[in-house]
């Protein structure tokens, strides 16, 4: 098999980056207000329109908005978190920064989600939030989480990252939680380049997250420049730089804007997909209830080697000498060297996390593709069983 030219490539998750999201950063360069102000404003309000959430903030990172969702909530030293190894480490990570200690349970098998029962299993008394994660942008059982934490007075993050257009139980998503935080990485449904948000219907807490996305301040930028005159500010916490700036929130603005077309041109890809590997012997996930939505953030397939013939990266490697790139969503982050180093983690703990970790394989998948290049990625993979 050949290897391909750059020229022949298909990206993993390139942007869908049209000319209103261009002349948006265009307006904002000449406008000269580039950090956060009234673009932010504006992403903000949209944003918390079209999940139906009272208050929605502007971050830099879905990671910062896990961080400061965590701090708003009281989570701190002595806590513990229990959330999914099956995910990015940035979800477990910020348990650790607020001091506290993360703890994994393992998936449901027949979805990659966090499984409640076995979140409900490994509660203790130390025990001050969940974090489940909507794997691939399929939502979690977001009414048997509810359940969990009003029977042990727990606070819910939501880690939203791959779910901007997720329903759960006829709910959006962002609605569902005592917070909810999404990303706009370059590869996510809806980009800003770099990027988060928060969502919350807690104004107390909306206040705390926004004073401390910004070193602390009682007045955000904005607030302080939009007059002529000097303005007084006070340090209320010692707080982070985690704000958004009108430059991103200019692409947020014409992305969210397109989210429904992008969303259908997702599903699209995602049946073609369905259609045309159904006969494979690749595992997948089971289907969804009626009232939820996908996001369609991944597109995913379980290469289990007994099954195949052949193991996920030796699909990876076909791919790539075809010119298709892939990704792995995710290894498990307990058998990282820092959790396992530090806390003991083996592998073994948590098994259906750690097979599907060991088997999944996501293929490209963008409303930027063309029909062309998904016609590629199958013939690739279809080409990968056929040698």
């Amino acid at each position: 098999m050949s290897t391909a030219t750059a020229a022949e490539l298909v990206p993993f998750a390139p942007p869908d980056i049209g000319g209103a999201e261009i002349a948006e950063v265009i307006a904002t360069l000449e406008s000269g207000w580039l950090t956060t102000g009234p673009r932010v404003r504006r992403f903000e309000e949209a944003f918390a329109a079209y999940v139906g959430a009272p208050h929605a903030i502007a971050l830099n990172s879905c990671t910062a908005g896990l961080h400061l969702s965590l701090l708003a909530a009281g989570v701190g030293p002595g806590d513990e978190v229990i959330t999914t190894p099956l995910t990015f480490c940035a979800t477990a990570n910020v348990i650790i920064h607020v001091g506290a200690a993360p703890v994994f349970a393992d998936v449901d098998p027949s979805t990659g989600n966090l499984d409640p029962a076995a979140v409900s299993a490994a509660i203790t008394p130390r025990t001050r939030a969940i974090i489940p994660v909507h794997y691939g942008g399929r939502p979690v059982n977001v009414a048997a989480f509810q359940a969990l934490a009003r029977r042990h007075q727990l606070t819910i993050v939501e880690d939203a990252a791959h779910c901007v257009e997720g329903v759960a139980n006829g709910r959006k998503i962002g609605t569902t939680a005592d917070f909810t935080c999404f990303s706009f990485y370059a590869t996510k449904n809806l980009t800003t380049g770099e990027g988060g948000m928060v969502t919350t219907s807690s104004a107390a807490a909306a206040d705390t997250i926004r004073i401390a996305s910004l070193h602390g301040m009682s007045k955000d930028a904005w607030a302080r420049y939009q007059t002529l005159g000097p303005t007084r500010y006070d340090v209320v916490v010692p707080g982070f730089k985690y704000n958004m700036l009108d430059l991103q929130a200019a692409l947020g603005l014409h992305q969210l804007n397109a989210i429904d077309r992008h969303l259908a041109r997702r599903t699209a890809i995602c049946r073609r997909y369905d259609e045309a590997l159904s006969n494979l012997p690749l595992g997948r996930f089971s289907s969804l209830p009626a009232a939820d939505v996908h996001a369609r953030h991944l597109y995913t397939v379980l290469v289990d080697p007994s099954a195949a013939g052949f193991s996920r990266d030796d699909l990876a490697a076909a791919m790539a000498a075809s010119g298709i790139a892939s990704s792995v969503h995710f290894p498990a982050v307990h058998l990282h060297r820092y959790y396992v180093d530090r806390f003991g983690f083996t592998r073994g703990q948590f098994p259906h996390a750690e097979r599907i970790a060991d088997t999944v394989l996501s293929l490209p998948l963008s409303p930027a593709l063309t029909d062309r290049q998904v016609d590629a990625v199958i013939h690739a993979v279809r080409g990968a069983f056929r040698s």
